[in-house]
């Protein structure tokens, strides 16, 4: 599959069509922000093709560079959608996948997250994102959850780094409620979690974050997440690595006994 880290296509012609407008009227971008509720630096990214706007944002400009309708006519086209344009592909191929794999390093994988994880994740995004948008973003990822209890059942494991699970995102009750969560989905018949422990010398996890998702074709589909956008790989040279380097990940970690004792232990302050 193609890397998916370019803007989509409609997303560039918007951002040149209103660029052009705003242009030809002799307007900066800082001329228009100052008519509209919208900041600078939105409209830069806008017209740049980095960030999908808003319904709202281009009744808006269209209104103030007196486009007469010819950027509202593209908002089915490039309002923004409940996920990131390059992340529409891997919600639909995760939803529909026999089985998943997840290492995680930073922040735990979507499908592990309580309502308030959720929320002060998105609320840590930078640039910042707008309540409405987080509130969006929000019940978009709980809404993949379906997954944990969909029948026919869903294989999962994953892998999650220590300081993830000690990182207290959104504060100490979010946290604590986090970490009970954790405990509850642990006890589902088909997901299993396992901590990499800091204290381990060899580390097979080196190159970061990764996914492996098993197709109802029975394909293994490898998934990267970057800052800017993510891609998918099928060749099998690079599944057969991906595939091996998880096996050593699961080998190096705690097991699945031990990863919840541990979370217990980070629960009562004895970790």
């Amino acid at each position: 599959m193609p890397h998916n880290n370019e803007p989509p296509v409609s997303l560039k012609i918007f951002g040149k069509q209103s660029r052009f407008l705003r242009e030809q009227k002799g307007m900066t971008r800082r001329d228009l922000a100052a008519l509209i509720p919208y900041s600078e630096s939105l409209i830069a990214m806008v017209e740049r093709g980095e960030r999908p706007p808003k319904p709202g944002y281009v009744d808006t400009v269209d209104g103030a560079l007196g486009a007469g309708g010819i950027l509202r006519v593209l908002i089915p086209e490039v309002a923004e959608k409940h996920h990131p344009a390059w992340a529409e592909e891997y919600v639909k191929l995760q939803a529909e996948a026999l089985a998943l794999h997840s290492y995680s390093t930073h922040f735990l994988h979507g499908l592990l997250q309580t309502e308030e994880y959720a929320r002060a994740v998105f609320r840590s995004v930078r640039p910042s994102m707008e309540d409405d948008e987080i509130e969006r973003s929000v019940q978009a990822r709980l809404a993949t959850q379906a997954l944990l209890t969909r029948k026919p059942a869903c294989r999962m494991t994953f892998v999650l780094e220590e300081p993830v699970l000690k990182r207290k995102m959104g504060g100490r009750a979010v946290w604590e409620g986090e970490l009970r969560n954790l405990l509850k989905l642990s006890e589902l018949h088909n997901l299993q979690l396992q901590v990499m422990p800091l204290a381990r010398e060899t580390h097979a996890g080196v190159d970061g974050p990764m996914t492996l998702l098993e197709t109802p074709e029975h394909h293994t589909i490898g998934y990267v997440a970057g800052q800017q956008g993510s891609y998918f790989l099928t060749e099998p040279d690079d599944i057969s690595i991906m595939s091996h380097r998880y096996g050593t990940i699961r080998s190096q970690a705690f097991d699945a006994e031990a990863s919840r004792a541990f979370i217990q232990r980070l629960l009562s302050g004895e970790a």
